[in-house]
């Protein structure tokens, strides 16, 4: 048989002790090239800039314009 807690823990302390498990928001910052937010350490999803060169070749989309 293993080992039974002596007295029921409550919700408070259990919360202190697991407040280290919540979900973090990402860190942002600013592109220097499009000024869009992009993730720190990340090729820029708009304009696929990183380190002041450009990485990665991003495809403009067409707007459908709305026959109504």
């Amino acid at each position: 048989m293993g080992a039974l807690p002596k007295q029921r823990i409550t919700r408070a302390r259990q919360g202190l002790r697991r407040q280290h498990l919540r979900l973090k928001a990402p860190h942002l910052m600013v592109c220097p090239q499009c000024r869009e937010m992009k993730r720190q350490h990340h090729v820029c999803p708009t304009c696929g800039y990183y380190a002041g060169r450009q990485v990665v070749e991003i495809e403009v989309r067409e707007r459908r314009s709305n026959p109504n």
